[in-house]
């Protein structure tokens, strides 16, 4: 599950809007440019990013592993066609190209979800964009953040559930029509224990936020966000 892991790693001690504008940065070249000399500076980037942030990738890979299941379809689906060759191995590999840049912008945002608190996240997102849009993104991501795992544990806990009771016997229909049906049940039942919790402390829209501030260590950071936006101008 990814979720912010406590470390005193060169991520960790970034300002998180450094971080952010290198999201947005390497982001948009990843979209911009596909030929194979691009994806391979990309994947160098992308492994100093998590070096830097010391992600596990095994487990980081198993998190996202039900992307992955579609990113690995998306190349098989677009090579075939409805007649003759049949399959279209310029289609598969574009597919792939972009299927390999969107996991790399989902390793690159592990990183920053790895070496981020929600607080800070927040924080960075009020302070960038002024008044009630910031505050509303904000809490959006923040909820977001804490709401997610929640999410993913009731699931696994459903699953579980079905599979001590002999449910992965029945159908692939059947077993996927019941976790989403339970799911969704669980996940308004969290909605409204989440609204009235809010009531209950008295949720602000704007309240005190950790103190940013940044240091010899962001503006180099700055920089390569700066440099990755331009790149993909090129």
């Amino acid at each position: 599950m990814l979720s912010y892991d406590p470390d005193d790693t060169l991520a960790h001690r970034l300002d998180p809007r450094s971080k952010l504008a290198v999201q947005f940065g390497f982001a948009a070249t990843a979209l911009a440019h596909t030929s194979p000399r691009a994806l391979v500076a990309l994947t160098a980037v992308t492994a100093a990013i998590l070096l830097a942030a010391r992600v596990p990738l095994l487990e980081t890979l198993s998190a996202y592993r039900f992307a992955l299941g579609f990113l690995a379809l998306a190349p098989v689906l677009a090579a075939l066609t409805f007649g003759p060759p049949w399959i279209d191995p310029a289609d598969g590999l574009a597919s792939a190209r972009a299927s390999y840049r969107v996991l790399l912008v989902l390793l690159v945002s592990a990183a920053y979800v790895r070496s981020t608190t929600v607080r800070d996240s927040r924080a960075a997102i009020q302070r960038t964009i002024p008044g009630k849009p910031g505050q509303l993104l904000g809490v959006g991501v923040a909820l977001v953040f804490r709401f997610l795992p929640v999410l993913q544990a009731d699931l696994r806990t459903i699953r579980d559930a079905m599979a001590a009771r002999l449910g992965d016997e029945r159908s692939a229909t059947e077993r996927a029509s019941t976790l989403g049906l339970l799911g969704l049940s669980r996940a308004f039942d969290r909605a409204d224990r989440l609204a009235l919790a809010m009531q209950a402390r008295c949720f602000a829209w704007n309240p005190t936020l950790p103190a940013l501030s940044l240091s010899r260590l962001d503006y180099p950071v700055f920089g390569v966000a700066v440099a990755l936006a331009l790149s993909a101008l090129v």
